[in-house]
């Protein structure tokens, strides 16, 4: 595979990864779909990566699926594959990575492209950026696991409508209904998702992954069960290298050097 459709690049201990296909709105085909996965697998393990960020070059963030590919005879891989080989996997590595994964929605996000934004821990999009749920005005169903973190992000009621309906929302609504963290003027979004991935990359890390892991398995917990993980993750937190610099630094009335271990 060429390495173009996804750019990489790794700086102050964070990993900006572009979706690069801006002449398609960086529409995903296989090619991209793989190379976001071997990437991810690349950052999970690389001690010098604390935090990612994945955005989209030009105009979009991501359009979802690249129809081209699903309608041409010689290049179509089926549905059951491009779910179960290209989304899946990608949902479930943004979920499963220890380190913080930042959103930065710099343009439309459609379709698989917007589910894939949800997916991350913290959604950042600029005032001109809006989000849809595209699936239903070709006669398709959500994935990319729309159907599992919308309603918990925003209500039963107000997710299945906009599944169905397929309507465009804008940023500062997406915000306000709680989809996204934050919607910035266009001026300030390149500075805000900078100073947040570097703040998120000097954070006790290690932390992060816990309190990560906490929230993916409160999904399907009871009370009783996450009680007894928050137990259990409290513990493994309280023996880091970071908990210990944490508590010196505060008694000390200094700043903390942390160093995600």
């Amino acid at each position: 595979m060429s390495n173009n459709s996804i750019l990489l690049k790794i700086e102050n201990k964070v990993a900006y990864i572009t979706l690069n296909r801006p002449e398609v709105f960086n529409s995903f085909n296989r090619e991209m779909a793989l190379r976001l996965q071997s990437i991810m697998d690349d950052c999970e393990t690389d001690p010098e990566v604390r935090a990612l960020v994945l955005t989209g070059n030009g105009k979009a963030f991501c359009a979802g699926q690249d129809l081209k590919e699903v309608t041409d005879p010689d290049l179509n891989p089926g549905f059951k594959k491009i779910l179960e080989e290209h989304y899946n996997p990608i949902i479930t590595r943004i979920r499963a990575i220890k380190k913080p994964v930042i959103a930065a929605v710099n343009g439309v996000a459609a379709g698989a492209g917007a589910n894939i934004a949800l997916a991350c821990d913290v959604i950042v999009a600029h005032e001109k950026v809006s989000f849809i749920q595209a699936f239903s005005l070709i006669g398709l169903v959500p994935d990319s696991a729309g159907t599992f973190f919308l309603p918990r992000l925003i209500g039963f009621q107000k997710a299945l409508a906009l599944a169905m309906l397929g309507d465009k929302i804008p940023a500062s609504e997406a915000e306000k209904m709680g989809m996204i963290y934050k919607c910035v003027p266009v001026e300030e979004f390149e500075d805000t998702i900078n100073k947040l991935a570097l703040k998120m990359a000097n954070m006790p890390t290690k932390a992060l992954g816990l309190i990560k892991e906490l929230f993916n398995k409160s999904m399907t917990n009871t009370l009783e069960d996450q009680l007894a993980l928050e137990s259990k993750l409290q513990i493994e937190a309280a023996s880091t290298d970071d908990y210990a610099e944490g508590v010196a630094a505060f008694i000390g009335k200094r700043k903390p050097e942390f160093k995600g271990r």
